[in-house]
């Protein structure tokens, strides 16, 4: 995950690196980058802390006292004592940052704290990358000879000392693992002193380093550093699905990340209402399907309807204390309040909606009495007009609607040729009725 120039190697095989001294901008040269935020604070020259944070592999971080007064920044190779020999860090920390992480990490000022020899020279950055490459083929040998021995448990890295003179192997296994004959082998095969340190599956997950399920490097290898126990209540209280290929993260253990928004959920579901069975009303038994913890809804389904239902927290309350006093609610909404029957509400939309729903007929008889107009003869037409005033006229309900006389239809179809249609659909202004003078 680093730049590209820390992938660079010079002829010797050393890598090149970016030289910017721990500050890479992608943030990848080193695991558990810190940011000294206090760095362009000034403080009194007489007053300046003199414990160091160093960084080592994996990493693992301890303190350091600067005896000597060393002019260090931050990247900086330094040579540091360890038990039975010398061991070469990175310096990660320093200044008044570390004096806040020392009480936050109980660690006291005292003696124990071991001093910084000098800043790491190149004999000795050459001494220790000729350690480091016997680092991967250890391994591997080590994990044959723990088959050989049909040991239940798993090395996962090998740290050698800058001296040469130690090799510390970190494994993890479920149960007590009795090591006595594998130390021996192991020290009698390398030639060198051997320290088996056991360490979590958390722990292990943060020293080989990967890529979580969100998509960004794992949390536990990049910026933390202390963990603490995730329950599967954490995943109850935030709804999740108790699905353990979706709650395990790389180490095979609950997501540390569940931890993170823990506190939130548990002050949101303060006035949120448990409902342990299901809620009664008159229409039937509805069951909690789903709670949205911070809009304060609840969804709910009758018993024999597949439909969910939101109701408001305050709702699902008082119907929790109506079925307590033994009281059945009409629905699980609210209730419908009694209207009065002249009443109207509306009435304006109603009456617009009963008027545009309908659409309008058009009348056939205007369209008839024009066609017949065209159609017709003159002399024909005053013929059936002194025909239709001799007739009686037939007497007309007020709610009936007028009606155009039959035989002036029948007239009409009389003169018109059967090959052609009943009406005309279309009359240019140029064609006129060919009428005939009498004899």
């Amino acid at each position: 995950m680093g730049c590209s120039s820390c992938g660079i190697k010079k002829k010797e095989g050393e890598v090149s690196g970016c030289q910017n001294n721990g500050g890479c901008s992608t943030g990848g040269c080193n695991k558990m980058n810190a940011f000294d935020w206090l760095s362009n604070m000034d403080f009194p020259s007489y007053d300046t802390f003199d414990v160091v944070e160093i960084k080592f592999k994996g990493g693992r971080k301890e303190f350091f006292r600067n005896v000597h007064n060393l002019n260090l920044t931050t990247g900086d190779p330094v040579v540091v004592d360890v038990p039975n020999g010398h061991h070469i860090g990175y310096v990660s920390l320093q200044g008044e940052l570390v004096r806040l992480q020392m009480q936050r990490k109980k660690v006291k000022n005292d003696d124990e704290i071991k001093a910084i020899y000098r800043i790491a020279s190149d004999k000795d950055l050459e001494k220790w990358y000729e350690v480091q490459n016997r680092e991967l083929t250890t391994m591997y040998r080590a994990r044959e000879v723990i088959k050989e021995y049909k040991m239940n448990m798993k090395l996962s890295d090998v740290e050698f000392q800058a001296d040469n003179t130690k090799a510390t192997f970190y494994y993890s296994a479920e149960e007590r693992v009795d090591f006595r004959e594998l130390i021996k082998k192991l020290a009698g095969e390398f030639k060198i002193r051997v320290e088996m340190r056991q360490i979590s599956l958390r722990q292990e997950a943060g020293r080989l380093g990967g890529i979580g399920s969100c998509g960004r490097e794992l949390c536990c290898s990049t910026w933390l550093s202390d963990f603490k126990s995730v329950s599967t209540n954490a995943a109850r209280y935030q709804n999740l699905s108790l699905n353990p290929s979706k709650l395990s993260g790389q180490c095979g253990r609950l997501k540390c990340c569940l931890n993170y928004e823990l506190d939130t959920y548990i002050d949101a579901l303060q006035g949120i209402p448990e409902v342990n069975k299901p809620i009664q009303t008159q229409v039937g038994n509805a069951k909690l399907q789903k709670t949205d913890i911070f809009r304060r809804i609840m969804w709910f389904s009758y018993s024999d309807d597949n439909i969910w239902h939101p109701v408001s927290t305050d709702r699902v309350a008082e119907i929790l204390l109506l079925n307590e006093k033994g009281e059945k609610p009409e629905t699980l909404l609210e209730d419908v309040l009694e209207i009065e029957d002249h009443v109207n509400i509306n009435s304006d939309l109603i009456r617009l909606d009963r008027k545009f729903s309908t659409p309008k007929k058009k009348s056939k008889s205007r369209n008839k009495k024009r066609k017949s107009n065209a159609g017709a003869a003159p002399q024909n037409k005053s013929a059936q007009q002194q025909n239709n005033a001799n007739q009686p006229k037939a007497k007309r309900k007020p709610n009936q609607p007028i009606v155009e006389n039959q035989t002036k239809n029948k007239a009409e179809e009389g003169n018109r040729p059967k090959n052609k249609p009943k009406f005309k659909k279309r009359f240019k202004k140029n064609n006129k009725p060919n009428n005939k003078k009498e004899e």
